[in-house]
């Protein structure tokens, strides 16, 4: 016996680790600056970290009242409904409750390109069809209703990523409004804020007000710091409350992982700290990198290099580990996360000596 057809399905590709780079090269992990997988340079919470071992001994129980009181005060901090919070293991566990309470098989869906491949991948787990619109290097993969639009053919599911992976591009909350306006009554816009704290623009949340045909995507995995923990959640329109239960695994996020997002919630001091470095970092990279870069809300940045797997290998042995965009259909491009201070610019030092001894860059 084997599994179901699965030759479409692509894997999801991510940044390679520290560990795993440091064991290819015979290298100490000490010496290595990761800055690959958007994860927070400044780490957890440290109220997060108290609350798991506060809580650690009571992972014998299911999370009942954790996910509750978590579900609450998101409900609270997004003025909705309990209901219409939706905790999930990390945001792609919300796309994947979203795809179960949307899609019927062969329904469409339509996706950035390039974008998080985990959109389409869980459209298809769920036999459905996946459409793209592309977002131009040309124009800075500007974000616009009008480009959305252009490629849309009634599909179910519309995702927007704001701040866009791997560009950083943000669409305005206005283009939001009139995507959703210009699209079919059935169909759902989805916006993915998994980077929103680091960008100057307003939640898409604010349009759940008033209509039932746009939902947003959230984290804990980036400004927080948990990404480890893997939680994250939706904010669903009201008339969707009910479906929750009938599509979610049950206790979606474990016993630590809320007790953590609760914490971690009352730490405004390590997240106002982990923005201010990154919107710090993402100008640093901007000025100082010898490549040329897009602008970026989000907590990295994308370069133009010339050859994204010959930098990518080169900064490795350099000791900074990179996200090469080859698989995001980038072949050009590298995605640099924003680090500490010292180790953004000791990155940035580093990534320039590559990009001189390759004779690419900007500069070369």
């Amino acid at each position: 016996m084997e599994p179901r057809d699965l030759s479409t399905h692509s894997p999801y590709v991510p940044g390679r680790g520290v560990e795993e780079v440091a064991r290819d090269l015979g290298i100490d992990p000490a010496e290595l600056i990761k800055l690959s997988s958007n994860e927070n340079p400044h780490g957890a919470s440290p109220k997060a970290v108290a609350a798991i071992r506060d809580h650690a001994a009571g992972i014998s129980v299911y999370p009942k009242a954790s996910h509750a009181d978590l579900t609450a005060r998101l409900a609270e901090r997004w003025d909705v409904d309990d209901e219409q919070v939706w905790l999930s293991p990390g945001a792609d566990g919300s796309i994947d409750y979203l795809s179960r309470a949307t899609l019927e098989p062969d329904d469409r869906i339509l996706v950035p390109e390039p974008g998080f491949a985990y959109y389409g991948m869980s459209a298809r787990y769920h036999h459905g069809e996946v459409n793209t619109y592309g977002l131009s290097p040309t124009d800075g993969f500007e974000q616009t209703a009008e480009a959305v639009l252009s490629a849309y053919a009634g599909e179910r599911i519309v995702y927007v990523t704001s701040p866009h992976n791997p560009s950083g591009s943000v669409m305005p909350l206005a283009e939001v409004r009139a995507l959703a306006d210009a699209t079919a009554p059935d169909t759902l816009v989805v916006v993915d804020e998994a980077y929103g704290e680091f960008a100057r623009t307003d939640s898409a949340v604010t349009l759940l007000a008033d209509r039932d045909d746009v939902a947003v995507l959230r984290t804990f995995s980036k400004a927080y710091g948990l990404a480890g923990l893997r939680v994250g959640y939706a904010v669903v329109p009201e008339a969707w409350a009910d479906a929750y239960a009938r599509v979610n695994t049950p206790f979606a996020a474990s016993e630590l992982a809320c007790r953590a997002a609760l914490a971690a919630l009352d730490d405004d001091d390590h997240v106002e700290t982990s923005v201010e470095t990154a919107r710090w970092a993402r100008e640093y990279i901007a000025s100082d990198l010898d490549a040329e870069t897009y602008d970026s809300a989000g907590n990295f940045v994308l370069a133009e290099v010339g050859d994204a797997d010959r930098v990518a290998e080169a900064a490795q042995r350099e000791g900074v580990i990179v996200r090469d965009c080859t698989s995001f259909g980038l072949p050009s491009c590298v995605r640099i996360s924003t680090g500490t201070r010292a180790g953004t610019r000791e990155a940035v030092a580093r990534l320039n000596e590559t990009l001189a001894d390759l004779g690419l860059g900007a500069h070369a």
